[in-house]
């Protein structure tokens, strides 16, 4: 089964990009290359802006490694996999040439700065009201309170008495499981 890898600077889009390719495609993984780096509890060594450190170069270099090895063991399995990671300047041949799998697709997101610019984190966003759209209204099942009465289970957090805020994503995570309501509308309670 074929490869696909998504990279691009932070805040392109490659998530998003990534898990609508792969929930679209029959037998498929959404693999994060980021969770190579964060599975490193203690001694994890950041990559800086100019001039990094070696051991933070050496760990990046294990986290293309590894996601390339993942991807090739998904693909030998019959899963179509879509690799999300910044993988960029020479680092990008090198990971091409790590995963083995092919057809492998390459795809760069190259956004316009002012698009890049205007991506805020969702603690930033500014306080809005509940959305009121027709869509929104046809489903009783998907209003605004329904973030009320989600089950607890999922980001383990309990609904709280606070402004509605837009968010980018939907406010149910770990489990797998999501808020039908913030999945459809973005709406959520914080």
């Amino acid at each position: 089964m074929p490869v696909m890898l998504i990279t691009g600077i932070q805040a392109a889009g490659k998530s998003s990009a990534a898990q609508a390719v792969a929930e679209r495609l029959d037998r498929s993984v959404h693999l994060r290359g980021d969770v190579f780096r964060k599975m490193i509890v203690n001694g994890r060594a950041s990559m800086g802006p100019a001039d990094p450190p070696e051991e933070a170069v050496r760990q990046l270099r294990l986290r293309y490694r590894l996601a390339a090895l993942a991807a090739d063991g998904y693909a030998e399995a019959g899963f179509t996999v879509v690799l999300q990671d910044i993988v960029l300047g020479g680092y990008l041949t090198e990971m091409v040439a790590a995963i083995r799998t092919r057809p492998l697709y390459v795809v760069v997101l190259a956004p316009r700065p002012a698009v890049v610019g205007n991506a805020r984190p969702s603690s930033t966003l500014p306080a809005a009201r509940p959305p009121t759209s027709p869509a929104t209204r046809a489903r009783p099942s998907c209003t605004p309170t329904c973030a009320r009465t989600r089950p607890r289970s999922g980001c383990g957090s309990t609904p709280r008495s606070r402004p509605w805020k837009r968010r980018r994503t939907s406010c149910w995570r770990g489990s797998g499981a999501r808020d039908r309501c913030s999945a459809l509308t973005g709406w959520c309670r914080r």
